[in-house]
């Protein structure tokens, strides 16, 4: 029943904080982008406050996060790191798949603040325009970030990464820091339920720049799913 309440009042508090930071943003994001930037890292501290103190869940980052212009690859199990990585990285552009801009306010909002669509079923030249998107906002000093397994996957299960991240890899050239996290056993995919717990993120070693594509999903697919039960590597 705790546990029941808690995830009630943290969705309230969330989803009303949420469409006053949309509304804040709309009227201001007119002015500057980088108003929209700030005004989304406000949201997300205020998405780790709620979760913080609503549902009893606490970040640790294990690792050096180096900073810097890198692709970083974070393990993709719920919501909540979707959010939160606007405060774990500064201003960071992230590829968000394309039919998430076609959400009202939200959609206009992730323009402005210059997330990446991802059009998860095109080819070549959809590659080519991704890349040109990540050129310009690496000339902006801002990292980039991916969720590579292209949805939520439920704590415990390491499906093989979506193409976008090879192609993406060969095409920057920029080193990657990939990043597990364990959000799904306290987030559950789906799940109206949320947990108390500490969600942890693990940074792996650097993955070089001018590896084979092949070693280079190994290296970034053991990282990512580090905070996994050492069978799910199996899969």
């Amino acid at each position: 029943m705790l546990t029941a309440l808690r995830s009630l009042f943290f969705m309230l508090a969330f989803y009303v904080g949420s469409l006053v930071f949309v509304l804040t943003a709309m009227a201001l994001g007119s002015v500057t982008p980088m108003m929209v930037q700030r005004i989304a890292t406000g949201w997300s501290r205020y998405h780790r406050s709620c979760a913080r103190w609503l549902l009893g869940q606490t970040v640790r980052v294990e690792g050096d996060l180096p900073l810097g212009a890198y692709l970083y690859i974070i393990k993709h199990e719920s919501m909540f790191e979707t959010i939160d990585v606007l405060c774990l990285l500064d201003r960071p552009a992230i590829g968000a798949k394309r039919e998430l801009f076609d959400i009202p306010l939200w959609g206009r909002i992730a323009r402005l603040y210059g997330l990446i669509p991802i059009e998860r079923a095109a080819g070549a030249s959809a590659l080519r325009v991704l890349r040109a998107a990540a050129k310009d906002r690496i000339a902006q000093g801002r990292p980039l970030c991916l969720f590579p397994e292209g949805t939520r996957v439920p704590h415990g299960e390491a499906p093989p990464l979506r193409a976008g991240f090879a192609g993406l890899y060969s095409l920057l050239g920029l080193p990657v820091v990939p990043i597990a996290i364990d959000s799904g056993r306290v987030s559950p995919r789906g799940k109206f339920l949320k947990r108390p717990g500490v969600i942890t993120y693990k940074v792996g070693e650097i993955v070089p720049v001018g590896l084979d594509r092949r070693e280079a999903e190994r290296q970034v697919h053991a990282a990512i799913n580090a905070l996994n039960p050492p069978s799910a590597l199996d899969q």
